[in-house]
């Protein structure tokens, strides 16, 4: 397996979890310059705009990245559930000043697709990296013909089976703590998800790719423990997002780093799928699962002119605080400085012997 970091010529192997809405290429080139794998979050991203990112990323470091796209079905569109939907942000609307009839409808959010391949191939990224299982056969072969390595997000033992068996050539494996949108595609029972640390082993056992641990992975100690565990490297996200180099807003960061970030909750509010943030009024009120969520991503337009107004008041009650179990690792440092510290810690880390 050590042959694929290798082959990405890495100081560790320490990946930055792409997060689309808190960082652009920034802080991909600063992980990238302290000898980890930066990651650009692609999914929010017309083509213009990966275009333009990726041109800013290359022209600042020759260093190897991870470019990230979601690959869901997008759903069709049920007016009887967007009413329930509206109806549920009504109140919310009128308190702020906005006319609920004008809420706003849309995806948000486009699955990867051959117009975003057309932009990413002249780049050749030497990581492109899914949440939600795998695009299309002709899509994922068309990403191998660049010589990209291929890295999804496994939240069993059976998703990481499958995405080794379409053509995966790393495993994310996403415990339950992690900050974001579960990488969860063979089933929505949140009931089969489990810790890292009690689904990093499984995984490594069961597939035959190198294996990520991601969630709850911010501090020396859980980059050693995973590496302990058998983890080929390991994918840190949450300890990124109050770095200098993360676009993260002072709303946001307040939040991180207040008592507030210590009660962090699954929820489809923002989006439709379950995603682990940092519980907020919205989540208290109307309940983290609430059923009148649309299906993923078309809750997200209609929250979106509320964030806008609870922000301008200086609120993130409407805010997605994406968040992992342990913000307690969120720090004011340069993403160069924090990456090192998870560099050393995987190289003075031995690995217990198999068997």
């Amino acid at each position: 397996m050590s042959h694929v970091f290798k082959r990405l010529g890495l100081a560790a192997p320490i990946f930055q979890a792409p997060m689309a809405g808190a960082q652009n290429h920034r802080l991909a080139m600063a992980v990238c310059q302290a000898g980890g794998l930066g990651a650009l979050p692609a999914a929010m991203l017309s083509p213009d705009a990966l275009l333009a990112e990726l041109q800013a990323l290359t022209a600042a470091t020759g260093a190897p990245y991870n470019v990230n796209f979601f690959c869901h079905t997008p759903p069709t569109p049920a007016p009887e559930a967007q009413m329930r939907w509206q109806q549920a942000l009504a109140p919310y609307y009128r308190e702020f000043g906005l006319d609920p009839a004008q809420m706003p409808s849309g995806p948000g959010r486009v699955p990867f697709a051959h117009d975003s391949a057309d932009v990413l191939e002249a780049f050749r990224p030497a990581v492109v990296s899914f949440h939600f299982g795998l695009p299309a056969p002709d899509l994922l072969a068309r990403v191998k013909s660049w010589g990209s390595l291929v890295a999804s997000s496994a939240t069993t033992v059976d998703e990481a089976r499958w995405l080794q068996a379409h053509g995966a050539d790393l495993v994310i494996a996403q415990g339950l703590e992690a900050g974001g949108h579960r990488g969860m595609f063979l089933t929505d029972d949140l009931s089969t998800q489990l810790g890292t640390m009690a689904l990093l082993p499984q995984i490594v056992h069961a597939v035959d790719v190198p294996v990520m641990a991601a969630g709850g992975v911010g501090s020396d100690q859980s980059v050693a423990a995973a590496k302990l565990l058998g983890a080929a490297g390991v994918q840190i996200g949450t300890a990124y997002l109050c770095s200098h180099e993360a676009s993260t807003s002072a709303l946001y960061r307040a939040a991180l780093l207040s008592p507030a970030a210590q009660h962090t909750a699954l929820t489809t509010l923002f989006s439709g799928r379950p995603a682990r943030g940092i519980v907020n009024r919205l989540m208290r009120e109307l309940g983290p699962l609430n059923a009148a969520a649309p299906a993923f991503p078309l809750a997200t337009a209609a929250i979106a002119p509320l964030r806008a107004a609870a922000e301008a008041q200086g609120l993130s009650d409407f805010t997605p605080l994406w968040s992992g179990q342990n913000a307690s690792n969120a720090r004011s440092l340069s993403a160069i400085e924090i990456t090192r510290g998870f560099v050393q810690a995987w190289l003075t880390t031995a690995r217990y012997p198999e068997g």
